[in-house]
């Protein structure tokens, strides 16, 4: 296991709804992003931090985006799909996993903050390329492919106070 220093370039991808929906559902509670890259950076060299997000056109995301960009995340916001017969839908799955690969010849290491095993095949690519790949996210809703792709896992439960407002 490759070793933390800080001479490393390091991204950092959010799936902001992935991590929204976990912390609400165990803990009814929000993100505290600003915890979430300090730990995630580890005093490494920042190259990128990006947040995806979704806008719902609820009163108060706004405020929520430029927050991120406060924090230092770069935001990429797409709209909520709603569909004819009442179903939404929005994910950031493709983009997020494009912009990893691009980021992939920048970087030592990337952090993933999903829990979505859609993500796993991501990983292997990634450590193929020879990026070092790390995942920051909630363990008891964070596919266990996505963990055994990832060359490291930090469960965001165990200190949730830390990452938790």
């Amino acid at each position: 296991m490759t070793e933390i220093h800080p001479g490393q370039r390091v991204a950092v991808l959010v799936d902001a709804q992935n991590l929204y929906h976990t912390a609400q559902s165990i803990y009814s509670r929000n993100i505290d992003y600003s915890a979430l890259l300090e730990n995630a950076v580890q005093g490494r060299q920042l190259t990128r931090a990006i947040a995806y997000v979704i806008r719902a056109d609820s009163p108060e995301e706004e405020s929520f985006f430029d927050a991120l960009v406060d924090i230092g995340f770069e935001t990429k916001i797409k709209d909520i799909k709603r569909f004819s017969d009442g179903t939404k839908k929005a994910d950031w799955d493709v983009g997020m996993s494009l912009d990893a690969i691009t980021l992939a010849n920048h970087i030592d290491t990337m952090v993933l903050c999903t829990g979505d095993g859609d993500f796993s095949r991501l990983c292997s690519h990634l450590r193929h390329e020879g990026v070092r790949v790390e995942v920051l996210a909630f363990e008891s809703s964070t596919a266990d492919e996505l963990i055994r792709e990832a060359d490291s896992f930090h469960d965001l439960g165990e200190r949730h106070e830390t990452f938790l407002l």
